[in-house]
């Protein structure tokens, strides 16, 4: 077993690590991590209709697809992550059990009461403080989870705050549940870097390559993948599965009902209708945005030079944007 202390905090760069690590590996792993603020989405999941678009953007949190399934998660450097990766695996079912009781245990050790609960998750008095997932390929598994420590809980709500009621479509949905923090619960306060020590601690057992990172090799492998996949839209936004959007606005101009089918992150379709008024048919409008990324940027940019008030009365392309999302 191979004991890792991942100092990368680059959401991207760390979800590629377990993929090229994953996939690259001669030994078994235990990793611990750290992300800078982000989502994290399940392999399975819309990621639009997962987050709060605006507020994620307006905090510069990153949203990045991961390559296990289950719900998105917040993260941020008050959480700490650890994955498994076992070589040789004879089972082609999800265990979460074996994986998580040594972290249950480590815990226990520093005077945390906590059990598993339910199909993946960890919790202390019933509240959640670590979400589990899996992913195998041939004879390898891949095991990570999430340990809040200290997140900043007003981000974690706000980043996953979203209307269910705009999208129709048959992806994963998250299962919101109560969430603490594992520094609410321990005897004595401690610092995340002594946590991560102490759980790091346990379960190698005191081996002297606790602190082993990655090697220059790995890194430039582990860059290729962020810059291939993991660092672009394509994979965090355009892998979704198709759905369906529907919002009704209300705006200067009247209301404004948008239906879009989406197909792999890009509008293939758009209806735009409503009480508003307008000197150009709406259908023009609903033209120039096929093909578009269902993304701010993307229609801004294909909005640029159309005037959409022409279209809509009293609404700007910035107004009309703000009606798809």
């Amino acid at each position: 077993m191979r004991y890792m202390h991942n100092r990368h905090t680059d959401p991207a760069f760390n979800l590629a690590a377990e993929e090229w690590l994953l996939r690259n590996t001669h030994t078994d792993i235990f990793m611990l991590w750290r992300n800078a603020p982000a989502v994290i989405v399940g392999r399975n999941q819309n990621t639009t209709a997962e987050i709060d678009q605006e507020f994620v953007r307006q905090r510069g949190i990153a949203v990045i697809r991961r390559l296990t399934g289950g719900g998105a998660v917040f993260h941020d450097l008050g959480n700490v992550n650890f994955s498994f990766i076992q070589l040789g695996n004879q089972s082609r079912h999800l265990d979460f059990h074996r994986f998580t009781t040594p972290i249950l245990e480590a815990l226990r050790a520093m005077g945390v009461n906590c059990q598993f609960e339910g199909r993946n998750d960890l919790v202390i008095d019933g509240h959640k403080f670590s979400g589990n997932a899996q992913f195998m390929e041939k004879d390898r598994v891949l095991h990570h989870g999430t340990l809040l420590f200290s997140a900043q809980m007003t981000d974690l709500s706000g980043a996953l705050k979203v209307n269910p009621v705009k999208y129709a479509d048959k992806a994963v949905k998250s299962v919101k549940k109560r969430v603490t923090n594992i520094a609410s619960h321990l005897p004595q306060p401690m610092a995340v870097e002594d946590f991560i020590h102490r759980v790091m601690d346990h379960v190698s057992g005191g081996a002297s390559t606790a602190e082993l990172g990655l090697r220059p090799d790995e890194e430039a492998g582990i860059a290729d993948l962020v810059r291939t996949k993991y660092g672009t839209w394509e994979w965090n936004f355009g892998a979704s599965p198709d759905y369906g959007f529907t919002r009704g606005t209300r705006t200067q101009g009247g209301v404004v009902e948008v239906h879009l089918d989406v197909h792999h992150g890009h509008i293939r379709g758009a209806r735009i209708f409503g009480d508003f008024f307008g000197t150009r048919p709406v259908a023009e409008l609903e033209k120039i945005l096929a093909g578009v990324r269902h993304e701010p940027g993307a229609i801004l940019d294909a909005l640029r030079g159309v005037a959409v008030c022409e279209f809509i009365r009293d609404v700007d392309a910035a107004d009309f944007v703000g009606c798809l999302f």
